[in-house]
């Protein structure tokens, strides 16, 4: 667990020398460790994202020219990682330099590499994140969603499954757009695919966590399946 099990280079190591790692493969970690890439392919696969920067931002020129045209507020995000580092919300023009500059700094500093990208601030959604299982022969399936919208600073702070007062149709489409994305990159193990969703019903994939996740013990409590053995038998090959 740790950073290192999302680790392309590690898990390709471990492939290499024909030790199982309990992970996807590292072609799926490197297209959800590149939220750019992830993004991209959601884009392909018909599934809503927040609309923003077409790809990487390079440099500040670069941002105040999205800027200018998408208009604010907006939030700056560090392409290669999580955790609410790397990540700045603009709400006006004279806001953004500052902000550019100090996600992109936090983000070398945290992940190594400062790439970053910006999309449109979508204000006081729901977080919902869907919990998948995926095993080596393509099968994919959901264990339903967590509602994980208390937070503070970006990091998670309660996690209530299932999501209360969420519209059975709603519920429907992110789980299927979980499975969907999914299955698209050929995805084996566990993981969770994350979506925000605004007052009106509209959801947006933002990203998805290629690994188990602290709160997985959330789902385990609610349908009884235990990720972790399932993981472990995933990975010998069931």
């Amino acid at each position: 667990y740790g950073f290192l099990s999302e680790s392309a280079a590690f898990s390709r190591a471990c492939e290499q020398a024909k030790i199982a790692f309990v992970g996807p493969p590292p072609e799926v970690l490197e297209t959800f460790g590149d939220k750019t890439a992830a993004r991209d392919l959601a884009i392909r696969e018909g599934v809503p994202v927040v609309p923003g920067s077409p790809g990487p931002v390079p440099h500040l020129e670069a941002a105040r020219a999205f800027a200018e045209e998408a208009g604010y507020p907006l939030i700056i995000k560090a392409a290669m990682g999580g955790g609410g580092r790397g990540m700045r919300v603009v709400q006006k023009p004279e806001e953004l330099e500052a902000a550019f500059e100090r996600a992109t700094s936090e983000a070398a500093a945290a992940f190594g590499d400062g790439t970053v990208f910006i999309e449109r601030f979508v204000a006081s959604p729901r977080h919902i994140e869907v919990q998948i299982l995926a095993d080596a022969d393509g099968q994919v399936v959901h264990l339903f969603e967590r509602d994980c919208s208390v937070q503070r600073r970006h990091q998670k702070v309660v996690e209530v499954a299932p999501a209360q007062n969420l519209d059975p149709e709603l519920r429907a489409r992110l789980c299927a757009d979980a499975v969907k994305l999914a299955r698209a990159c050929g995805y084996r193990n566990a993981g969770t695919v994350e979506f925000l969703v605004e007052r009106d019903g509209r959801h947006y994939f933002i990203e998805a966590n290629p690994r188990i996740q602290v709160e997985h013990t959330v789902t385990e409590e609610v349908t009884g399946v235990d990720l972790v053995q399932a993981q472990i038998r995933i990975a010998g090959g069931e």
